[in-house]
Protein backbone atom coordinates (compact mmCIF):
# COMPACT_ATOMS: atom_id res chain seq x y z
CA UNK A 1 0.00 0.00 0.00
CA UNK A 2 1.44 3.36 -1.02
CA UNK A 3 1.36 6.15 1.56
CA UNK A 4 0.24 9.44 -0.03
CA UNK A 5 3.16 11.87 -0.21
CA UNK A 6 1.93 15.11 1.34
CA UNK A 7 4.23 17.31 -0.72
CA UNK A 8 4.08 15.23 -3.88
CA UNK A 9 6.28 12.36 -5.05
CA UNK A 10 9.97 13.10 -5.49
CA UNK A 11 12.86 11.60 -7.39
CA UNK A 12 15.42 10.88 -4.68
CA UNK A 13 19.12 10.19 -5.10
CA UNK A 14 19.77 7.77 -2.23
CA UNK A 15 23.25 7.17 -0.84
CA UNK A 16 24.69 5.24 2.13
CA UNK A 17 28.45 5.92 2.41
CA UNK A 18 29.03 3.31 5.13
CA UNK A 19 27.34 0.37 3.44
CA UNK A 20 25.17 0.30 0.34
CA UNK A 21 21.75 -1.37 0.69
CA UNK A 22 22.94 -4.11 -1.68
CA UNK A 23 26.30 -4.68 0.04
CA UNK A 24 26.97 -8.44 0.37
CA UNK A 25 27.86 -8.38 4.09
CA UNK A 26 24.87 -8.29 6.47
CA UNK A 27 24.77 -5.81 9.34
CA UNK A 28 22.39 -3.53 11.18
CA UNK A 29 23.53 -0.62 9.02
CA UNK A 30 22.74 -2.49 5.82
CA UNK A 31 19.38 -3.55 7.20
CA UNK A 32 18.41 0.01 8.08
CA UNK A 33 19.72 1.32 4.74
CA UNK A 34 17.42 -1.16 2.99
CA UNK A 35 14.40 -0.39 5.14
CA UNK A 36 14.83 3.35 4.86
CA UNK A 37 14.94 3.07 1.08
CA UNK A 38 11.81 0.89 1.18
CA UNK A 39 10.01 3.39 3.42
CA UNK A 40 10.85 6.25 1.04
CA UNK A 41 9.42 4.20 -1.84
CA UNK A 42 6.34 3.27 0.16
CA UNK A 43 5.83 6.99 0.74
CA UNK A 44 5.39 7.35 -3.02
CA UNK A 45 8.86 8.48 -4.06
CA UNK A 46 11.08 7.25 -6.90
CA UNK A 47 14.29 6.25 -5.15
CA UNK A 48 17.48 5.65 -7.13
CA UNK A 49 20.65 4.27 -5.54
CA UNK A 50 22.97 7.09 -6.56
CA UNK A 51 26.29 5.36 -5.87
CA UNK A 52 27.86 2.27 -4.30
CA UNK A 53 31.05 4.15 -3.46
CA UNK A 54 32.02 3.24 0.09
CA UNK A 55 33.87 5.99 1.93
CA UNK A 56 34.33 3.91 5.11
CA UNK A 57 37.86 3.78 6.50
CA UNK A 58 38.67 2.29 9.89
CA UNK A 59 42.28 3.52 9.91
CA UNK A 60 42.75 6.19 7.25
CA UNK A 61 46.15 7.24 5.96
CA UNK A 62 47.13 10.17 3.76
CA UNK A 63 47.57 7.74 0.87
CA UNK A 64 44.21 6.01 1.28
CA UNK A 65 42.51 9.37 1.70
CA UNK A 66 44.06 10.65 -1.53
CA UNK A 67 42.99 7.49 -3.38
CA UNK A 68 39.44 7.89 -2.08
CA UNK A 69 39.29 11.49 -3.26
CA UNK A 70 40.33 10.37 -6.75
CA UNK A 71 37.43 7.91 -6.83
CA UNK A 72 35.13 10.63 -5.50
CA UNK A 73 36.03 12.89 -8.44
CA UNK A 74 35.17 10.09 -10.87
CA UNK A 75 31.80 9.46 -9.19
CA UNK A 76 30.91 13.14 -9.16
CA UNK A 77 31.79 13.39 -12.86
CA UNK A 78 29.71 10.28 -13.64
CA UNK A 79 26.64 11.50 -11.80
CA UNK A 80 26.98 15.01 -13.19
CA UNK A 81 26.98 13.67 -16.73
CA UNK A 82 23.96 11.47 -15.96
CA UNK A 83 21.97 14.27 -14.40
CA UNK A 84 22.65 16.62 -17.28
CA UNK A 85 20.79 14.18 -19.54
CA UNK A 86 17.55 14.73 -17.62
CA UNK A 87 18.01 12.34 -14.67
CA UNK A 88 18.48 15.14 -12.14
CA UNK A 89 16.86 14.21 -8.78
CA UNK A 90 14.68 16.43 -6.63
CA UNK A 91 16.91 15.89 -3.60
CA UNK A 92 19.94 13.99 -2.29
CA UNK A 93 19.25 11.67 0.68
CA UNK A 94 22.27 10.44 2.64
CA UNK A 95 21.91 7.71 5.25
CA UNK A 96 24.35 7.60 8.19
CA UNK A 97 27.26 9.90 7.40
CA UNK A 98 29.79 9.98 10.23
CA UNK A 99 33.51 10.43 10.81
CA UNK A 100 34.53 7.00 9.45
CA UNK A 101 32.15 7.19 6.48
CA UNK A 102 31.58 10.80 5.37
CA UNK A 103 29.47 11.78 2.40
CA UNK A 104 32.08 12.96 -0.10
CA UNK A 105 29.63 13.07 -3.01
CA UNK A 106 26.34 14.64 -2.03
CA UNK A 107 27.35 18.10 -0.81
CA UNK A 108 29.20 18.96 -4.02
CA UNK A 109 26.49 17.55 -6.28
CA UNK A 110 23.68 19.21 -4.32
CA UNK A 111 25.41 22.58 -4.62
CA UNK A 112 26.22 22.12 -8.31
CA UNK A 113 22.66 21.16 -9.26
CA UNK A 114 20.85 23.30 -6.68
CA UNK A 115 18.94 20.43 -5.09
CA UNK A 116 18.11 20.01 -1.36
CA UNK A 117 20.41 17.85 0.76
CA UNK A 118 18.97 15.59 3.49
CA UNK A 119 20.77 13.51 6.10
CA UNK A 120 19.35 10.58 8.08
CA UNK A 121 21.11 9.34 11.22
CA UNK A 122 24.08 11.66 10.85
CA UNK A 123 26.44 11.19 13.78
CA UNK A 124 29.07 13.49 15.30
CA UNK A 125 31.56 12.73 18.07
CA UNK A 126 33.85 15.47 19.40
CA UNK A 127 36.22 12.74 20.66
CA UNK A 128 37.08 11.87 17.05
CA UNK A 129 38.63 15.19 16.05
CA UNK A 130 41.96 13.52 15.32
CA UNK A 131 44.00 13.51 12.08
CA UNK A 132 42.03 12.86 8.91
CA UNK A 133 38.98 12.09 11.02
CA UNK A 134 39.04 15.72 12.22
CA UNK A 135 38.68 16.78 8.59
CA UNK A 136 35.73 14.40 8.19
CA UNK A 137 34.17 15.74 11.38
CA UNK A 138 34.45 19.33 10.15
CA UNK A 139 32.93 18.30 6.83
CA UNK A 140 30.05 16.56 8.65
CA UNK A 141 29.36 19.56 10.88
CA UNK A 142 29.18 21.79 7.82
CA UNK A 143 26.87 19.36 6.04
CA UNK A 144 24.48 19.23 9.01
CA UNK A 145 24.38 23.03 9.19
CA UNK A 146 23.70 23.40 5.49
CA UNK A 147 21.29 20.47 5.07
CA UNK A 148 17.72 21.29 4.18
CA UNK A 149 16.72 18.68 6.75
CA UNK A 150 18.44 16.33 9.20
CA UNK A 151 16.41 13.26 10.15
CA UNK A 152 17.38 11.75 13.52
CA UNK A 153 16.36 8.33 14.84
CA UNK A 154 16.88 9.20 18.52
CA UNK A 155 16.63 12.32 20.66
CA UNK A 156 20.15 11.55 21.83
CA UNK A 157 21.42 12.00 18.26
CA UNK A 158 19.30 15.08 17.69
CA UNK A 159 20.59 16.74 20.87
CA UNK A 160 24.18 15.89 19.93
CA UNK A 161 23.91 17.39 16.46
CA UNK A 162 22.14 20.48 17.80
CA UNK A 163 25.23 21.25 19.88
CA UNK A 164 27.35 21.69 16.74
CA UNK A 165 24.58 23.09 14.52
CA UNK A 166 21.98 24.83 16.70
CA UNK A 167 20.33 26.54 13.72
CA UNK A 168 20.00 23.36 11.65
CA UNK A 169 16.65 21.74 10.89
CA UNK A 170 15.92 18.46 12.66
CA UNK A 171 13.03 16.00 12.60
CA UNK A 172 12.63 12.69 14.43
CA UNK A 173 11.97 9.39 12.67
CA UNK A 174 11.83 6.67 15.35
CA UNK A 175 13.70 3.43 14.55
CA UNK A 176 11.49 0.95 12.70
CA UNK A 177 11.45 -2.47 11.03
CA UNK A 178 9.60 -4.23 8.26
CA UNK A 179 7.16 -6.06 10.53
CA UNK A 180 5.41 -8.01 7.76
CA UNK A 181 7.13 -11.26 8.81
CA UNK A 182 5.52 -10.88 12.25
CA UNK A 183 1.96 -10.16 11.07
CA UNK A 184 0.59 -13.56 12.06
CA UNK A 185 -0.09 -14.07 15.77
CA UNK A 186 2.87 -15.79 17.46
CA UNK A 187 2.50 -19.40 18.60
CA UNK A 188 2.25 -20.31 22.25
CA UNK A 189 5.46 -19.23 23.93
CA UNK A 190 7.90 -21.36 25.86
CA UNK A 191 8.28 -19.05 28.88
CA UNK A 192 11.55 -20.68 29.94
CA UNK A 193 13.32 -20.14 26.60
CA UNK A 194 15.53 -17.07 26.47
CA UNK A 195 16.87 -15.79 23.17
CA UNK A 196 19.65 -13.37 22.21
CA UNK A 197 20.79 -12.06 18.82
CA UNK A 198 24.20 -10.46 18.36
CA UNK A 199 27.28 -10.56 16.17
CA UNK A 200 30.33 -11.98 17.93
CA UNK A 201 32.90 -9.22 17.51
CA UNK A 202 35.15 -7.15 19.79
CA UNK A 203 33.84 -4.10 21.59
CA UNK A 204 30.27 -3.49 22.67
CA UNK A 205 28.93 -6.78 21.30
CA UNK A 206 31.52 -8.75 23.26
CA UNK A 207 30.72 -6.72 26.38
CA UNK A 208 27.02 -7.55 26.01
CA UNK A 209 27.77 -11.26 25.75
CA UNK A 210 30.07 -11.04 28.77
CA UNK A 211 27.43 -9.26 30.86
CA UNK A 212 24.74 -11.73 29.81
CA UNK A 213 26.92 -14.67 30.82
CA UNK A 214 27.65 -13.19 34.25
CA UNK A 215 23.93 -12.50 34.80
CA UNK A 216 22.79 -15.99 33.76
CA UNK A 217 25.36 -17.60 36.04
CA UNK A 218 23.27 -16.20 38.90
CA UNK A 219 20.12 -17.92 37.61
CA UNK A 220 21.13 -21.56 37.20
CA UNK A 221 18.61 -22.45 39.92
CA UNK A 222 15.84 -21.68 37.39
CA UNK A 223 14.89 -24.03 34.48
CA UNK A 224 15.74 -21.78 31.50
CA UNK A 225 17.47 -22.46 28.19
CA UNK A 226 19.20 -19.83 26.05
CA UNK A 227 19.20 -19.76 22.23
CA UNK A 228 22.01 -17.63 20.78
CA UNK A 229 21.74 -16.36 17.20
CA UNK A 230 25.02 -14.95 15.92
CA UNK A 231 28.60 -15.72 14.95
CA UNK A 232 31.85 -13.92 14.27
CA UNK A 233 35.56 -13.65 15.02
CA UNK A 234 34.96 -13.82 18.78
CA UNK A 235 32.92 -17.03 18.73
CA UNK A 236 35.42 -18.98 20.85
CA UNK A 237 35.75 -16.10 23.30
CA UNK A 238 31.99 -15.78 23.62
CA UNK A 239 31.56 -19.50 24.28
CA UNK A 240 34.32 -19.32 26.88
CA UNK A 241 32.41 -16.60 28.73
CA UNK A 242 29.48 -19.03 29.14
CA UNK A 243 31.68 -21.97 30.18
CA UNK A 244 30.56 -21.82 33.82
CA UNK A 245 26.97 -22.51 32.76
CA UNK A 246 25.97 -26.15 32.06
CA UNK A 247 26.41 -26.60 28.28
CA UNK A 248 23.00 -28.21 27.82
CA UNK A 249 21.47 -24.88 28.86
CA UNK A 250 22.75 -23.06 25.76
CA UNK A 251 21.87 -23.61 22.10
CA UNK A 252 24.43 -22.05 19.73
CA UNK A 253 22.52 -21.45 16.50
CA UNK A 254 25.23 -19.49 14.65
CA UNK A 255 24.56 -16.80 12.08
CA UNK A 256 21.16 -17.05 10.40
CA UNK A 257 19.78 -15.35 7.28
CA UNK A 258 17.48 -12.46 8.22
CA UNK A 259 14.49 -14.35 6.81
CA UNK A 260 14.96 -17.14 9.38
CA UNK A 261 15.24 -14.95 12.46
CA UNK A 262 11.50 -14.25 12.94
CA UNK A 263 10.66 -17.95 13.23
CA UNK A 264 13.48 -18.43 15.74
CA UNK A 265 12.19 -15.56 17.86
CA UNK A 266 8.55 -16.58 17.74
CA UNK A 267 7.63 -18.97 20.49
CA UNK A 268 10.45 -17.93 22.84
CA UNK A 269 9.72 -16.40 26.23
CA UNK A 270 12.07 -13.45 26.81
CA UNK A 271 14.61 -11.54 24.70
CA UNK A 272 17.83 -10.98 26.65
CA UNK A 273 20.49 -8.64 25.32
CA UNK A 274 22.19 -6.10 27.62
CA UNK A 275 22.85 -3.69 24.73
CA UNK A 276 26.19 -2.20 25.74
CA UNK A 277 26.70 0.91 23.60
CA UNK A 278 23.72 0.15 21.34
CA UNK A 279 22.74 3.05 19.06
CA UNK A 280 19.23 1.62 19.35
CA UNK A 281 19.20 -2.01 18.14
CA UNK A 282 16.80 -3.21 15.47
CA UNK A 283 16.86 -6.70 16.99
CA UNK A 284 14.95 -5.31 19.98
CA UNK A 285 12.14 -4.25 17.66
CA UNK A 286 12.11 -7.64 15.92
CA UNK A 287 11.94 -9.45 19.25
CA UNK A 288 9.06 -7.27 20.43
CA UNK A 289 7.21 -7.77 17.13
CA UNK A 290 7.45 -11.50 17.85
CA UNK A 291 5.71 -10.90 21.17
CA UNK A 292 8.78 -11.09 23.41
CA UNK A 293 9.36 -8.73 26.33
CA UNK A 294 12.92 -7.39 26.40
CA UNK A 295 15.43 -7.23 29.22
CA UNK A 296 18.16 -4.70 28.44
CA UNK A 297 20.14 -1.87 30.00
CA UNK A 298 18.85 1.68 30.12
CA UNK A 299 21.78 2.88 28.05
CA UNK A 300 22.57 4.80 24.86
CA UNK A 301 19.69 4.50 22.38
CA UNK A 302 18.00 1.44 23.91
CA UNK A 303 15.20 3.44 25.59
CA UNK A 304 14.21 4.68 22.12
CA UNK A 305 13.12 1.15 21.16
CA UNK A 306 12.14 -0.46 24.49
CA UNK A 307 9.61 1.12 26.85
CA UNK A 308 10.54 0.31 30.41
CA UNK A 309 7.68 -1.26 32.33
CA UNK A 310 5.52 -1.42 29.20
CA UNK A 311 7.34 -3.55 26.60
CA UNK A 312 10.26 -4.75 28.69
CA UNK A 313 12.54 -4.06 31.64
CA UNK A 314 15.53 -1.71 31.51
CA UNK A 315 18.20 -1.90 34.20
CA UNK A 316 20.97 0.51 35.27
CA UNK A 317 24.08 0.38 33.03
CA UNK A 318 26.70 -2.12 34.16
CA UNK A 319 24.61 -3.48 37.05
CA UNK A 320 24.82 -7.25 36.56
CA UNK A 321 22.82 -8.02 39.70
CA UNK A 322 19.96 -5.78 38.56
CA UNK A 323 20.03 -7.32 35.10
CA UNK A 324 19.90 -10.86 36.50
CA UNK A 325 17.03 -9.86 38.80
CA UNK A 326 15.04 -8.48 35.84
CA UNK A 327 15.49 -11.71 33.88
CA UNK A 328 14.47 -13.73 36.96
CA UNK A 329 11.42 -11.52 37.39
CA UNK A 330 10.09 -12.44 33.94
CA UNK A 331 11.03 -16.10 34.28
CA UNK A 332 9.01 -16.35 37.49
CA UNK A 333 6.09 -14.03 36.75
CA UNK A 334 4.18 -15.43 33.81
CA UNK A 335 1.37 -12.87 34.00
CA UNK A 336 3.80 -9.96 33.73
CA UNK A 337 5.77 -11.68 30.99
CA UNK A 338 2.62 -12.12 28.92
CA UNK A 339 1.44 -8.56 29.56
CA UNK A 340 4.76 -7.01 28.50
CA UNK A 341 5.04 -9.30 25.48
CA UNK A 342 1.58 -8.39 24.20
CA UNK A 343 2.28 -4.68 24.65
CA UNK A 344 5.64 -5.07 22.93
CA UNK A 345 4.01 -6.60 19.87
CA UNK A 346 1.37 -3.85 19.67
CA UNK A 347 4.03 -1.18 20.06
CA UNK A 348 6.04 -2.35 17.05
CA UNK A 349 3.15 -3.24 14.76
CA UNK A 350 1.34 0.05 15.45
CA UNK A 351 4.19 2.53 15.86
CA UNK A 352 7.46 1.11 14.55
CA UNK A 353 6.51 -0.60 11.29
CA UNK A 354 7.52 0.20 7.72
CA UNK A 355 4.08 1.73 7.17
CA UNK A 356 4.51 4.00 10.19
CA UNK A 357 7.93 5.12 8.93
CA UNK A 358 6.55 5.80 5.45
CA UNK A 359 3.80 7.95 6.92
CA UNK A 360 6.31 9.89 8.97
CA UNK A 361 8.60 10.44 5.96
CA UNK A 362 5.64 11.56 3.85
CA UNK A 363 4.89 14.18 6.49
CA UNK A 364 8.40 15.56 7.07
CA UNK A 365 10.31 15.16 3.79
CA UNK A 366 8.47 17.96 1.94
CA UNK A 367 10.05 20.33 4.49
CA UNK A 368 13.33 19.85 2.65
CA UNK A 369 11.88 21.60 -0.38
CA UNK A 370 10.72 24.73 1.46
Amino acid sequence: MLIPQIGGAMRIAYYAPLKSPDHPVPSGDRQMARMLKAALELAGNEVDLASRFRSFSANPTAESHAAALTEVEREIARLSALWKTGKKPDLWFCYHPYYKAPDLLGPALSARFAIPYVTAEASYSARRNIGIWAENQARLADVVRRAALNICFTRRDSDGLAEIAPQARFELLPPFIDASAFAAPPPAADPSRLVAVGMMRPGDKMESYRMLARALERLVHLPWRLSVIGDGLCRAEVEAEFSRIPPERIEWLGEKPPAEVPSLLRGAGVYVWPGCGEAYGLAYLEAQAAGLPVVAQEIAGVPEVVRHGTTGLLTPPGDIAAYAAAVERLLTNEAERQKLGAAARRFVLDERSLDAAARRLAAILPEART
